[in-house]
C-alpha cells in the first residue's frame, strides 16, 4: 500500500469544480456528422490514458482500445458495420426499437466510420493465452468508455457510441485474438460544419436523482 495522492480543495472550488464539469458536459452530443480534418497528435492518446484509469475489477483492467486512422481498414469497417445494419434494420429489429429511433434519424448507413478520422474500437478483454481472468468486465469497460467520452469532449472532439449487432467482425477487421470481444465503436474528431443533431431533452435533476 502507499498513500493516496490527494489535493483537498476548499468547499468553493468543489462547487466550481462541480458545477464548471456539468455545465460542460452538457454541451455533449452525439454527433454523426464528421469533418474528415486530422486530430492533433497526441489528443486521442491523452483521452485513452484518462480512461485507463478507470477503476476496474480486481484492477484486472479488461480494455483494449484500438485506434484505427487508415482508410483501407476504416473503410473495411464500415462495409462490414453496414452489412449488418442493413440485416438489423431490414430483419431483425423489432417495430418497438426502429420507433424509438426514428426521432434520432439513423439507419444502416454509417458514413461517418469512414469520414471520421479516427475510430477507436473497444474491447473487452476476456482470459486468455496472455490475459487474466476478469471480474465485472462490463461495468469495468463501461466506466473506461465513460472517461474516454468526456477525456475527447473535454477536448473539443466530438463522438458517437456506434453497436452494431453482432460485432465479432470486429476482431478480424481490427486483427485482434478470439478472447477479446468487441464492446463499442467510437468515431472521433471534430463535427462537419453542416453537421446537426435532433432535438432532444435530458431529463431534470429531480427524476433522476434521489436522496435516501
Amino acid at each position: 500500500m502507499i498513500p493516496v495522492r490527494s489535493v483537498r480543495p476548499s468547499p468553493l472550488a468543489s462547487v466550481h469544480a462541480a458545477e464548471g464539469f456539468a455545465a460542460r458536459m452538457a454541451l455533449r452530443r452525439s454527433v454523426r456528422d464528421f469533418s474528415p480534418d486530422p486530430v492533433p497528435e497526441g489528443v486521442v492518446e491523452a483521452a485513452i490514458r484518462a480512461a485507463a484509469s478507470a477503476p476496474s475489477g480486481a484492477n484486472v483492467q479488461p480494455w483494449r482500445f484500438v485506434v484505427v486512422t487508415s482508410p483501407a481498414r476504416k473503410r473495411r469497417l464500415r462495409e462490414a458495420a453496414e452489412a449488418e445494419e442493413r440485416e438489423f434494420y431490414s430483419r431483425r429489429a423489432p417495430a418497438e426499437w426502429l420507433d424509438a429511433l426514428a426521432p434520432l434519424g439513423t439507419d444502416w448507413r454509417k458514413p461517418f466510420l469512414e469520414v471520421a478520422p479516427v475510430v477507436i474500437v473497444v474491447f473487452e478483454v476476456h482470459q486468455g493465452p496472455h490475459s487474466p481472468k476478469p471480474y465485472y468486465v462490463k461495468e469495468s469497460v463501461g466506466i473506461a468508455v465513460g472517461l474516454l467520452i468526456a477525456a475527447l469532449h473535454h477536448a473539443g472532439l466530438a463522438t458517437l457510441t456506434h453497436t452494431p449487432s453482432p460485432m465479432r467482425f470486429l476482431n478480424e477487421v481490427c486483427d485482434r485474438p478470439p478472447e477479446e470481444r468487441p464492446y463499442l465503436v467510437m468515431p472521433a474528431g471534430y463535427p462537419a460544419p453542416d453537421a446537426r443533431v435532433p432535438m432532444v431533452s435530458r431529463k431534470p435533476l429531480d427524476e433522476v436523482m434521489v436522496r435516501c
